[in-house]
This record gives C-alpha cells, structure tokens and sequence, in this order.
C-alpha cells in the first residue's frame, strides 16, 4: 500500500460500482483534462482496482501518490506527469 497522506485533488472520478476496465478508462479521460502535477481523486469498487491503478501508474508514468483502502473499495490518488 503507497503511503496514506493524500495530496488534495483537482478533479475527482466516482467510478463506485463500476468493474475494470472501466475505472482505469474513466481515469484515463480524467487525467486528459488536467495539467502536469495536478492531482486526480478516483474512487472505486472493484476488488481489482488497487493493482490495476499500480500497473497503470506504470505504464502510463502517471505517479500513484496515494492509495487508501476504505470499507467498500479504494481510493487512489494520480498526479499527472
């Protein structure tokens, strides 16, 4: 798990009840709109999701700044590069 201090979001995504590749496709629209070093708030359901946001950090060199884990899902944090 990346470390749980958040960075305050520019922009967030509730992709909540949605299975992938969806949350990752939502992410991915979202970042087009924002600037280099802004922040990206995705909240998601799907059980996959903390592993699909690591792998598309890193392939996309979006950075991962955070991930929380919450009740129902997880709460990841993207700073566009």
């Amino acid at each position: 798990m990346i470390d749980p201090v958040v960075p305050d979001a520019d922009l967030e995504v509730d992709a909540s009840g949605l299975k992938c590749p969806l949350p990752i496709l939502r992410a991915k629209k979202a970042l087009a709109q924002l600037q280099s070093g802004q922040v990206l708030k995705v909240i998601t359901t799907d059980t996959h999701a903390i592993q699909d946001f690591q792998a598309f950090s890193r392939q996309t060199g979006n950075a991962l700044a955070a991930q929380v884990e919450t009740d129902g899902g997880a709460i990841h944090f993207l700073r566009r590069r």
